[in-house]
């Protein structure tokens, strides 16, 4: 494992597709430390299954953006969203210069798929491990730039700030326990979601909203700490752990959701929290734990071909998408809010940047809508790094005195964190 200097120019705090995206769209002389809590490939941006959207014209662009905020309630900051959806072709072409393969026809042309809340195809995908090409073939080129030191079992547990100004951060090696005080002349969090504080989640437990907390610490602003999305079909398991999610993609090919009588309930293509309503109600009606999701329309050749990864897992749990039902249970899956932060990343200390699941911008609005969430980390993580490179000749690399005791033991320090972000959700959850 790599030693971590003392200082760098830019610490990124996060190994998913925005904390990648941001190291790969900085000069190729600035000094990047990453660090990721786990190992390298355990990030949420791997699990993504379904897709990634794009524009698919001009003619698309009003349809695109009421669809986004018809999902969001309408709660959508519109600048946002439209800076998103503008920025979504020129994002996929940088996507493609990396290597990431799209599924294609025939003719060479991208293939796009529906899913919920869509009025029409415009999801680009590879298989149903859409997630996983994406940020695989990011990391092959971090991994091949010499300025950039990726640390794993590494974790940030504070910010070293002065005066709303942040240089750096205290991290931990999550093997040895030992702190050390990393500086920086910016910092970028991209630490993912909160999916480790619920029981039942689609998320990588170790993603416990550390960010946040610490954000809540220094009084950076947040915002929406109360908006949490539930995915409405994870396959359903006695078993503990994360729950492995079934792509909406399925339903965007025509899987339907039946209830204990095999009868279809509902309209599988709305958004994702009217879907899950849906299945909760009819999970109340029927006094079942799961309702069943029949992926036999989509056909066998579709299922093959797109959705290989989903059959395989199914296949283990004793089911085939095939021949039978899934049973399906909505669980804990992406979360909106966030540290505030505006139209290039910034948040509201200064020489600080957020992006991805961590960060709230206002394009998801109270609910996202399917495969907005790689797009947007990606294009957020880009203008911060743009707009840190822009800045970089200009500022120095500050040391201020950063104690290193007082954390206390890690479980507390956790508890700690995790209780934080509670109460300021029920706080918002009041206040809405």
């Amino acid at each position: 494992m790599s030693k971590i200097e003392k200082s760098y120019d830019v610490l990124i705090v996060g190994t998913g597709v925005a904390g990648l995206c941001c190291a790969l769209n900085l000069p190729r002389e600035t000094r990047i430390l990453m660090l990721t809590k786990a190992a390298v490939d355990e990030s949420d941006s791997f699990l993504a299954q379904g897709g990634i959207c794009m524009l698919r014209g001009t003619e698309d662009f009003e349809g695109y953006f009421e669809d986004t905020l018809r999902a969001g309630h309408y709660e959508n900051d519109e600048t946002a969203v439209r800076q998103m959806i503008l920025s979504s072709p020129e994002m996929i072409a940088d996507l493609v210069g990396y290597g990431v393969d799209f599924a294609k026809d025939e003719k060479g042309e991208f293939r796009f798929t529906r899913e919920g809340g869509h009025s029409r195809p415009r999801i680009l995908f590879h298989d149903d491990v859409t997630g996983k090409e994406i940020t695989s073939k990011l990391l092959v080129k971090a991994r091949a730039c010499k300025n950039i030191v990726i640390r794993e079992y590494t974790e940030l547990i504070d910010l070293i700030c002065e005066g709303n100004e942040c240089f750096g951060g205290v991290v931990r090696d999550c093997n040895s326990g030992a702190l050390q005080a990393v500086y920086a002349k910016f910092t970028l969090l991209a630490t993912g979601g909160v999916g480790g504080l619920y029981e039942h989640s689609t998320n990588f437990r170790h993603l416990t909203g550390d960010a946040l907390a610490i954000a809540l610490l220094h009084g950076i602003e947040v915002e929406h700490l109360n908006y949490v999305q539930i995915h409405p079909t994870t396959f359903y398991s006695e078993k503990h752990g994360r729950r492995f999610l079934i792509s909406e993609s399925v339903r965007g090919e025509g899987a339907i959701l039946l209830d204990k009588e095999g009868k279809r309930f509902c309209n599988e293509l709305l958004p994702r929290d009217v879907v899950t309503a849906e299945i909760r109600a009819q999970m109340k009606k029927d006094g079942t734990k799961f309702v069943w999701l029949d992926m036999r329309p989509v056909g066998e050749a579709t299922i093959a071909e797109h959705f290989p990864t989903i059959r395989r897992r199914c296949l283990q749990e004793g089911y085939d998408v095939c021949r039978q039902p899934i049973p399906v249970v909505p669980a804990q899956h992406y979360f909106m809010g966030g540290i505030r932060v505006d139209l290039n990343a910034k948040t509201s200390m200064k020489r600080l940047f957020a992006a991805g699941e961590t960060a709230c911008n206002g394009v998801h609005g109270k609910n996202r809508l399917a495969s907005n969430s790689l797009l947007e980390s990606l294009i957020w993580a880009k203008r911060a790094a743009m707009l840190m490179a822009q800045k970089l000749p200009d500022v120095s690399i500050e040391m201020p005195p950063a104690a290193l005791d007082g954390y206390g033991e890690d479980a507390a320090r956790r508890e700690k964190y995790a209780k934080m972000i509670r109460e300021e959700a029920e706080r918002e959850e009041c206040c809405d």
